[in-house]
């Protein structure tokens, strides 16, 4: 499975302290979370060694998502009708002039959400909103509920089944309003509602409406015909706003977004071949990146703050300045994945993990490595399956020498462990799990 060990030198334990046994370490670790195209299972990472540390049997091809924290990363099966949470087995505890880490074995929570067909996931605000299209239903909770494995959860009715997206904040919750006339077409706006269900103030006008990030303590709702939303806090309570197109752009639309971190700001798409870079308050919110070829994925990058990564079909990683607008690098990673045919087929992913950019490579069965500082392809890693969605958890902590942690990186162990997942379920139908195009990519 392992053909390279990863540069370990970024991403080597060091100590801190020579006093010996009981010295604190200054320890780093991250782990990669890959979900297969087609077969219901996660497959977890050691993303410095390469090494298997677990897999996952869930119920269905998955979506990830992890939070905020890192602590959990959340696999949203739309087919099987489920969202499924994974302890991922790192934590820090933050004390300002340092945050101590804890590193044990991921697990399943035990927390399984489940509904008619979820798509759109959420976190703001410590909460954790999953859309279930087939009901109009999200359901909320929070993380700390997700890693006890606990069922309380609240749910927020938009009034009719539609693909559409509620977004907890604080005391109240953003809903997608449903086209009056078919639901089965896009929202048509967003409104605000009490945690009783009650209106608050005016619907929002947003035709179209898809996709939402969120960027310190702002909040995106993409896929309005001339522009999108920004979402401000004023007392604890959402203030929405848009933020429109400017006459000197041509013809886009934002309907997917991600939102920036150590930086505030937005990535979108705009069409084909061109991302959106969104800054809110700038004299010129808009700015706009032309690629080589159309785009398939894109990623911030939460390490290194200023820059973001965008794959093309022609099979090149892009390293984007965010402040200069400028693509900076580019390196050839696989060969072409055209964007043509069906939306839902495997293309490639990306994630970051320290120093390193890693591309899932469905058709080949592979991860590549990308040196974040040089931009050079230093390694691959074989995968079972067809390997698609991919996020990344990790970073580096204190461990203080009175503490006995599981540092599974610090060990060469072959975590290739030979379970018998016997998978016995039925073709499955992607459309609510892998949304590649302008109105269905919920990759973040």
């Amino acid at each position: 499975m392992k053909m390279f060990l990863l540069r370990s030198s970024a991403l080597a334990l060091v100590a801190s302290m020579a006093g010996g046994a009981f010295a604190d370490e200054e320890v780093t670790a991250w782990r990669l979370f890959v979900s297969d195209h087609g077969q219901a299972v996660v497959t977890v990472l050691d993303a410095v060694n390469g090494n298997v540390i677990d897999t996952f049997d869930i119920d269905g091809p998955a979506s990830l998502y992890r939070s905020d924290s890192g602590e959990t990363v959340f696999a949203v099966q739309g087919s099987a009708g489920a969202v499924t949470a994974i302890s991922t087995g790192i934590a820090f505890d933050d004390h300002g002039d340092h945050a101590d880490i804890d590193v044990s074995q991921p697990g399943l929570t035990g927390l399984v959400v489940t509904g008619e067909r979820p798509s759109h996931f959420v976190e703001n605000r410590g909460q954790y909103a999953a859309f279930f299209d087939g009901e109009g239903l999200a359901r909320v909770f929070t993380e700390t509920d997700a890693l006890a494995g606990a069922s309380e959860l609240r749910e927020v009715d938009s009034g009719a089944p539609h693909h559409g997206a509620v977004i907890p904040f604080d005391t109240s919750d953003i809903v997608s309003i449903p086209h009056p006339e078919d639901p089965s077409n896009a929202p048509v706006g967003v409104r605000i509602l009490d945690r009783d269900g009650n209106q608050i103030g005016d619907d929002y006008e947003c035709v179209g409406m898809h996709g939402e990030a969120v960027s310190g303590n702002l909040v995106a709702i993409g896929g309005c015909a001339d522009g999108i939303l920004i979402v401000r806090s004023s007392g604890g309570e959402p203030v929405i706003e848009p933020l429109t197109f400017t006459d000197r752009l041509p013809q886009g639309r934002v309907s997917t977004l991600i939102g920036g971190r150590g930086l505030q700001y937005f990535l979108g798409n705009f069409d084909a071949s061109t991302v959106s870079i969104i800054e809110a308050d700038a004299e010129e919110p808009f700015r706009l990146v032309e690629l080589p070829t159309r785009r398939v994925h894109f990623a911030v990058d939460n390490v290194r703050a200023r820059f973001a990564y965008v794959f093309t079909e022609d099979g090149q990683l892009h390293q984007l300045d965010i402040i200069s607008g400028d693509i900076a690098q580019s390196v050839r990673v696989t060969g072409p994945y055209s964007m043509d045919g069906h939306w839902s087929d495997p293309r490639p992913r990306v994630a970051v993990a320290g120093d390193s950019v890693f591309v899932t490579d469905p058709l080949e069965g592979k991860l590549h490595v990308i040196d974040a500082a040089s931009f050079e392809v230093t390694g691959e890693i074989e995968i079972e399956g067809v390997p698609f969605n991919i996020v990344s958890v990790g970073g580096t902590g204190i461990v203080h020498g009175d503490h006995d942690h599981d540092h599974d990186h610090d060990h060469d162990h072959d975590h290739d462990h030979d379970h018998d997942h016997d998978h016995d379920h039925d073709d499955h139908d992607h459309h609510d799990d892998h949304h590649d195009d302008d109105d269905h990519d919920h990759d973040h």
